[in-house]
């Protein structure tokens, strides 16, 4: 720990700091519940996403017994992703992705050599890679939001444990050193003040 002045200077000086880091300390812990409750609310997401492609597949497979045929496969090699289309938004001050929609590639299908229904099926699967491609931002949004609790989480942890008793510690030792500094200076006086008479009834004698 650095040396502290044991000044009325730097008990103003530690006093301020105490009254800033008190004044920032609700504000981080705030933002610390903000961010919690936005990541459950994003995980929350996550799992409805994911709970709608698991449908979405199980659909698909009853529908036309690709599950079992390999067919998936052949129908991913159809469809293909692009690219993904994302805004940006801010949660507690930070910018994450959001998830707008997904560009898709198909591939020829030859009507003559593939099932009747594969036009159908191949909507389905850009349904599920859209529902793939959502979930897989909303793991982006979860990973920054994060980041940031984890930042915000130690700042709460320094003022906490270590900002604010330091100063408090900081000002009740220099409160009581200049304490002793006015005590001991009218200790002084007292003294000087008493040796007056003396000095002077020695002057009389000496006359």
């Amino acid at each position: 720990m650095a040396k502290i002045k044991l000044t009325k200077t730097e008990l103003k000086a530690q006093t301020d700091a105490l009254k800033r880091f008190q004044r920032f300390l609700p504000m981080l812990q705030l933002k610390k519940q903000q961010l919690q409750a936005e990541i459950a609310g994003i995980m929350q997401k996550v799992d409805d996403v994911s709970a709608r492609e698991e449908s979405a597949r199980t659909a698909l497979g009853a529908w036309v017994g690709l599950l079992a045929a390999g067919g998936e496969e052949l129908l991913s090699g159809l469809v293909k992703v692009k690219s993904i289309n994302t805004d940006t938004a801010n949660i507690a001050g930070v910018t994450i992705p959001v998830f707008k929609s997904v560009d898709t590639e198909v591939g020829e299908i030859d009507a003559w050599a593939t099932p009747a229904w594969t036009d159908d099926a191949v909507k389905a699967v850009i349904g599920i890679l859209s529902l793939r491609c959502e979930r897989k931002i909303l793991l982006r949004q979860r990973d920054l939001v994060t980041d940031e609790l984890t930042t915000t989480s130690q700042r709460v942890n320094l003022f906490e444990k270590v900002k604010i008793p330091a100063c408090k510690e900081n000002i009740r030792v220099i409160k009581i050193a200049i304490g002793d500094e006015q005590t001991a200076a009218v200790t002084r006086g007292k003294i000087a003040k008493s040796r007056v008479p003396e000095a002077q009834a020695e002057g009389e004698v000496a006359a």
